[in-house]
């Protein structure tokens, strides 16, 4: 099956390099890796720009370090973008409320940055957003409102961003859609406790519809526990198609056109 996971830590995954052949070689698609610090962007191209089917983000999650040291990280991001080649997505980045954050208005002025660098650079803003929806809307809302594109990127591509590892509930999926978002949904989509997901779910439209992994985190039920990566994402795909009523083939052929759309070909 032609699967596509846009969201996965490729570097993080243990026994990569031989996991990666086996899913392509078995006909898996699309795999979009996401940064997460400054500096990491060329070794990651260096480590898995052999595999064609493989995309790149670049972007800083915020942690108190990164947040504290955010003018200097995104000169460093600034500067590895330039040197390393082009990348699909700026990303992941965003807010998180989970962990212990002393700078929230530090946090924010990070996440603007990266808003800023993907306008700038005509590409998608790939959202990382934990325990902070309206402060989160709030951001995108206001961003929008003062640099309009009528939901289309500089270089053509679809729609402004996607909401990774989506975790909040219809209403918030829908505010986040009216902005012109994608959204992402990952393995805790197939947990017990995941009717506010499945709501989400439903409330989406299919032309703005993603599924990841995040490798090696959120791994979907059977495996719950114990790391993830790409080739299990079969089960979130399977969760979805039974919640929208479709077969698994046509929803790999959605997701795989939505990305295509998002993040280029």
């Amino acid at each position: 099956m032609k699967y596509t996971d846009t969201h996965a830590h490729l570097e993080r995954l243990s026994g990569v390099h031989e996991l990666l052949p086996a899913l392509f070689s078995g006909g898996f698609g699309t795999i979009i890796d996401i940064g997460t610090t400054a500096g990491d962007l060329s070794r990651r191209k260096n480590e898995f720009g052999r595999y064609p089917a493989v995309k790149f983000a670049a972007g800083i999650w915020p942690t108190p370090e990164a947040v504290a040291a955010r003018g200097p990280a995104m000169a460093e991001l600034r500067a590895q973008i330039a040197a390393a080649g082009p990348v699909a997505a700026i990303g992941e980045c965003g807010l998180d409320h989970h962990q212990e954050q002393p700078d929230r208005d530090g946090e924010r002025e990070l996440f603007t940055a990266h808003l800023e660098l993907a306008r700038e650079l005509g590409l998608p803003i790939i959202v990382h957003s934990r325990d902070a929806p309206r402060e989160t809307f709030e951001i995108l809302r206001s961003f929008a409102d003062g640099h309009s594109n009528n939901g289309h990127s500089e270089n053509g591509r679809s729609g402004c961003g996607v909401i990774h590892c989506f975790s909040y509930g219809a209403a918030e999926a829908r505010q986040f859609l009216e902005l012109g978002y994608h959204i992402s949904f990952a393995g805790n989509l197939t947990y017990k406790k995941s009717d506010h997901l499945v709501e989400a779910l439903k409330a989406v439209p299919r032309s703005r519809l993603l599924l990841e992994t995040d490798s090696p985190f959120l791994a979907p039920q059977s495996h719950r526990g114990k790391p993830c990566q790409p080739g299990l994402i079969a089960e979130t795909y399977a969760k979805a198609a039974a919640v929208l009523g479709i077969t698994v083939e046509a929803l790999t052929e959605t997701v795989a056109e939505n990305a295509a759309a998002l993040f280029g070909r």
